[in-house]
């Protein structure tokens, strides 16, 4: 048998009768405009979900298309095939993730929500190291803007692109058809391209390494025949230099002091492991890997 609902004073509660209609809210003349600020949070909210969730995974497949690319032993080559192709799947996946995004995140959107587009660095690293191992050079804001354009291109899908396939209608539009008609687009900050080029500079280090243990020389293009090509040395030299010329950024000036720290640890290991080649190697065998910890260590007691 089921108890009693009592109240306070211990007396049964009557089960019987209906219910009592529920108190209507009051109704003022604010409450609109507090139920039009309640919407626009959410809507902030919900779109900050969105963000995030593809910004993650933007992050995990630029690191794997970071992962195929050292498995490359040479500078100035075509990547090959198996490693392209690869990373033509990574960036397609990519583009999906990237245009899904796009309309969310024009004008003010972009500023407002910089801080959960974080894969927009990494995605910029992936980048620029691919374009180094091909060309030995560094892509500049320029020629990234229209590779971007193009990722968030290619990942509309086709029920989602506006263009018109007949060629009567195409010749009809207006200009101000064809851009209302046009592609949403995917910015690059400043801050994107400089932290990503300063998270450049580690992934240059480990290619170094790796290669140098490998293959027993220092990674390095010029054209053949060349008796002094232009190694990995020389160009983070060149890059560490360039950072220390710039002035502190405007923004996080922690994250930038912390960034160039770690690119000046990374300029002072590939140094070391060209010192260590150039007056020991001899005496090394191939496959032997350098010790590109720290400095020297004191010893526990």
């Amino acid at each position: 048998m089921s108890g009693f609902k009592r109240d306070w004073n211990g007396n049964a509660k009557k089960r019987d009768g209906p219910k009592p209609p529920p108190k209507k809210a009051v109704q003022n003349q604010f409450t609109h405009m507090f139920e039009n600020l309640r919407d626009e949070l959410d809507q902030h909210h919900d779109r900050r979900e969105r963000i995030i969730k593809a910004s993650r995974d933007i992050t995990a497949l630029s690191k794997k298309i970071i992962f195929a690319l050292q498995r490359v032993r040479k500078i100035d080559e075509e990547l090959p095939k198996n490693i392209q192709a690869e990373i033509d799947t990574r960036l397609a996946d990519i583009a999906k993730l990237l245009a899904t995004i796009a309309p969310e995140i024009q004008g003010i959107n972009r500023y407002r929500y910089a801080r959960s587009l974080m894969c927009l660095e990494e995605l910029v690293e992936a980048l620029t190291f691919c374009h180094y191992l091909k060309t030995q050079t560094l892509i500049s804001p320029e020629q990234l803007s229209p590779i971007m354009d193009d990722l968030v291109r290619k990942g509309i899908t086709p029920s989602e692109d506006v263009a018109m396939t007949d060629v009567n209608e195409l010749a009809a539009a207006t200009p101000e058809k064809l851009e209302e008609k046009e592609t949403p687009k995917v910015s690059l900050t400043q801050d994107d391209y400089l932290y990503g080029v300063f998270d450049l500079t580690g992934e240059m280090m480990r290619f170094a390494t790796t290669s140098t243990a490998l293959t027993g020389t220092m990674a390095g293009g010029g054209a053949e025949g060349d008796d002094q090509p232009r190694t990995i040395v020389e160009d983070m030299h060149e890059l560490g230099s360039f950072f220390e010329m710039l002035p502190v950024g405007q923004g996080n000036r922690f994250q930038w002091e912390k960034k160039l720290e770690v690119t000046r640890q990374s300029v002072q290991k590939v140094e070391r492991l060209g010192y260590d080649r150039t007056i020991r190697g001899s005496e090394r065998p191939k496959g032997w890997i350098p010790d590109l910890s720290g400095g020297d260590q004191p010893e526990e007691e």
